[in-house]
């Protein structure tokens, strides 16, 4: 049986977390493919906020199998952070919690490295979550990194003790003021991973391979957004990993053409966190009208989000390099009130008016383009049917789905499970 693929098609934030709690109760088995805890999937029900960061989004059903991939980087003591909040809620996740032996783990000075890193590039920085997540990376593809089928191992500690080792060297070569006391960070860590120990640990291609073959259905959950990714995002303004479909691939050991459907999360209008260009990007009453209104500051950081009107060039794209199928529309209650939306359309690119994403969309290069439309007034927070829409949102709508020739078959009308309606 083909895996499904659900993924944010901006700069993350696009409400993935919600939608796979939605779409669970279809699925036997929620995989996260890639990322770790600079991601944060917030999902509300029954009055209450749950935020996720590596744990994915269907462990609030009692039939459903959490798998945490082989292209995830895992902090325990973030992990085990997340664990105890289950607990608190009596969410029985040791039955349907499992680990890939091939996941990277976050050790206490990879945070530090972080940390240095950034710190000692000043203006240039990039924006970085803090969570060690680029230094694991890099590990990783230095084959230097630790995993977790590794704590099975006898000698764990002493290859934890070697590269722990390595990492003060680095951390001195960048000769910033980064103050720290290994030894309680330490202390947190190795009682983390005794709590991890207590999860299963598997082969998960080999695990999801057997599923298929089973007919069990598979959702595989993405984290952070398409134009962060490491290759086809807005570089260097991006995470260090593959946030697109491919990353499905290789961050679950799914063959390429055991994809089936792929869904793309994005918002009615557009967000970002952190450092990098943003074209659409808003300085004026509708900006921070917009940033209010949706509650923008982010679910791991807690930094407020820059926002703008929706582009539909970056969007384009990004559904292009994921070969989307079923599109998402997220937040479209935000935009209620606005006298007048705007949609980007179209750039113009030193000088010349394009409608695909060039290399560089720094402003100095780059002026959006834009098709206005009438708003809407009426609270789309109480609709349950697509046909209490005002018609301005479905003009809104059928304009998108024109232009992108991919149908919008959900749409979200607030941060609640049962404020989502199906429109097809």
């Amino acid at each position: 049986m083909a895996v499904d693929l659900l993924l944010g098609l901006q700069w993350g934030d696009e409400g993935k977390g919600k939608i796979v709690d939605v779409l669970t109760q279809n699925y036997n088995i929620i995989a996260r493919f890639q990322g770790g805890p600079n991601a944060g999937h917030t999902l509300v029900f029954n009055g209450k906020k749950h935020v996720l960061h590596t744990i994915p989004s269907g462990i609030f059903h009692d039939n459903a199998i959490n798998l945490v991939g082989n292209g995830v980087v895992i902090d325990p003591v973030i992990f085990k952070g997340e664990l105890d909040k289950l607990d608190e809620q009596n969410i029985d996740y040791k039955k349907s919690l499992l680990i890939s032996r091939k996941a990277h783990i976050i050790l206490p000075t990879h945070r530090l490295l972080d940390a240095a890193s950034e710190a000692s590039k000043g203006k240039a920085k990039i924006g970085s979550t803090l969570k060690g997540i680029g230094p694991t990376y890099m590990d990783k593809t230095g084959r230097n990194g630790i995993r977790v089928g590794d704590l099975e191992l006898s000698d764990w500690k002493e290859r934890y003790r070697n590269l722990a080792d390595k990492h003060e060297s680095m951390i001195a070569y960048y000769d910033v003021d980064i103050e720290y006391d290994l030894k309680e960070l330490e202390d947190a860590f190795f009682k983390a991973i005794d709590v991890l120990k207590s999860l299963t640990f598997i082969d998960s291609e080999e695990y999801i391979y057997q599923a298929q073959k089973e007919g069990q259905s598979i959702l595989a959950e993405g984290a952070q957004g398409s134009l962060l990714d490491i290759d086809f995002g807005t570089y260097p303004f991006v995470t260090s990993s593959n946030t697109t479909a491919a990353g499905a691939c290789t961050g679950l050991g799914v063959a390429p053409n055991q994809i089936g459907d792929v869904f793309g999360i994005f918002k009615a209008y557009t967000t970002r966190v952190g450092s990098g260009p943003f074209p659409t990007e808003l300085f004026d009453e509708d900006g921070e009208t917009m940033g209010r209104v949706g509650n923008e500051f982010g679910a791991t950081t807690g930094r407020r989000r820059r926002c703008g009107w929706l582009d539909l060039v970056a969007l384009k794209y990004a559904c292009q390099v994921n070969g989307v199928t079923q599109l998402m529309m997220m937040k479209g209650d935000v935009l209620s009130g606005f006298k007048t939306l705007k949609v980007c359309t179209a750039y113009k690119y030193k000088g010349e008016e394009i409608a695909h994403l060039p290399y560089n969309i720094e402003p100095e290069n780059v002026e959006p383009i834009y098709t206005e439309f009438k708003g809407w007034n009426e609270d789309l927070t109480g609709m349950s049917e697509a046909s209490q829409l005002p018609s301005e949102l479905n003009d809104y709508i059928a304009f998108l789905e024109k232009e992108l020739e991919i149908p919008i078959t959900i749409v979200s009308v607030g941060p609640d499970r049962k404020q989502t309606i199906f429109r097809n």
